[in-house]
């Protein structure tokens, strides 16, 4: 089952959240990263997360994947299972492939 969002290239490379939101969303997306992250790298030009399968997991991505699609529409996102993992894929259009790198690597900033 694939959760996420598809956007075209035409979309304005910007974030919509105030610095306290983004310091929250950063935090949260942090603490899923140090409990459940088990690999990232980069494949063709998209991030791709390799998660715990558990329940709780699941639940704080699909919240993750909904609220970066809604601030930062210009990301490409998907969730899906695999192999009883979750894996997480973050992509962007050339432009905003920046972006789409720092959000995965905000999943490694305790580990």
């Amino acid at each position: 089952m694939v959760q996420g969002s598809r956007v075209s290239e035409d979309r304005p490379i910007a974030c919509s959240l105030s610095a306290g939101e983004l310091s929250q969303r950063l935090e949260e997306i942090a603490a899923v990263g140090a409990s459940s992250l088990i690999d990232q790298r980069e494949e063709g030009g998209r991030q791709l997360l390799r998660f715990r399968g558990d329940a709780e997991t699941h639940r704080r991505l699909r919240a993750i994947v909904a609220a970066e699609a809604e601030c930062c529409p210009f990301l490409e996102l998907a969730l899906e299972t695999q192999g009883g993992e979750l894996v997480l894929t973050v992509a962007a259009g050339a432009a905003g492939r920046e972006a789409a790198e720092a959000l995965a690597h905000a999943f490694l900033s305790r580990r």
